[in-house]
């Protein structure tokens, strides 16, 4: 008998509807207006802070160094900015600093034919040592009012009840889909992470695809960085401590597989919004953290494997 198979954005957004309506139903005001922009802002947050480890992933490796660069980020602007640097010079710097390392993760990945995951653990662990050594452990500083305000759950942008950051992920998404699906870059990293072999006949340079990507995984890992900066207030170096699993996990869950080739953004964002979602649902209910954690760990495995068993595409050539 044909089995039903659920793509995975369609599965991610009907569990986040099926965990809202849940939500609704056991957690009072858990379905009020602030509620509401509370978790938009929080999605929108893992989002971006998602978007580098979606291209890693699809490429057929892991960043594990995201939640450091965005404590660098995170900690980077907020000293600049105390110490008068103009914000308008700090973000891009800080951004194409991330993006510096992020080029040496990808490109030692695909020259020494390491796996990024060992690779970007190690460089991401020295970052954060080279941030506390500069901090002594005391990062000071914090966002300029706009950037709050661009983040702050209170927020609106224009006719819109929510603030800022939540339609500018949303034209970021669409931006990034474009990237993915019309450019030949897109088309370059699907087809490494399919079949590496056949994308390197087809001339396609796998250093430099490995270079851009890991690049663009630290930059928009330093961008959610200072977009945390926004929200909490002030620096802190392990602020990106939670986002390691979380990024993975919102990839998972919006159906891009690991082993490359196969998935999307759009998933992705999904992902985020219910992971978002179940979090918020299971802190309500008063769980513990481990068992938080546990719990969300089940739910991603029988997530997948309502919609993850389809053969890889290089097993179907």
């Amino acid at each position: 008998m044909p089995r039903l198979r659920l793509s995975g954005p369609v599965a991610a957004l009907l569990l986040a509807l099926l965990v809202h309506v849940a939500g609704m139903l056991l957690i009072k005001g858990f379905g009020s207006t602030f509620g509401i922009r509370a978790m938009l802002v929080l999605a929108s947050l893992l989002a971006v802070a998602s978007i580098g480890q979606t291209l890693a992933i699809l490429l057929g490796g892991i960043d594990l160094s995201i939640p450091f660069v965005i404590g660098f980020a995170n900690v980077a602007a907020a000293q600049l900015y105390s110490q008068g640097v103009p914000f308008a010079l700090v973000l891009p710097g800080v951004i194409l600093a991330a993006m510096a390392v992020g080029a040496l993760n990808g490109a030692l990945s695909a020259v020494l034919a390491v796996h990024p995951l060992i690779i970007t653990l190690g460089i991401g662990t020295a970052l954060q040592g080279a941030v506390q050594l500069w901090t002594r452990g005391f990062p000071t500083g914090s966002a300029p009012a706009w950037v709050q305000k661009f983040v702050s759950i209170g927020g609106s942008f224009g006719p819109l009840p929510v603030p800022p950051l939540v339609p500018f992920t949303a034209l970021l998404a669409v931006l990034v889909v474009l990237m993915l699906r019309g450019t030949v870059y897109g088309r370059q990293l699907y087809a490494l992470g399919s079949n590496p072999r056949a994308a390197r006949l087809a001339l396609v340079n796998p250093v430099r695809t490995w270079t851009v990507t890991f690049a663009l995984s630290a930059g928009f890992a330093a961008l959610a960085g200072i977009l945390l900066l926004g929200f909490s207030g002030s620096a802190y170096a392990a602020v990106g401590a939670p986002y390691l699993f979380q990024t993975i996990a919102a990839v998972v869950i919006g159906g891009t597989v690991l082993i490359g080739g196969r998935g999307g953004y759009f998933g992705t964002v999904a992902g985020a919004i219910c992971l978002i979602e179940l979090t918020t649902v299971l802190v309500g209910l008063g769980l513990q953290p481990p068992l938080v954690q546990a719990t969300l760990g089940i739910a991603i495995v029988v997530l997948v494997s309502v919609y993850g068993r389809e053969p890889h595409v290089r097993e179907l050539i």
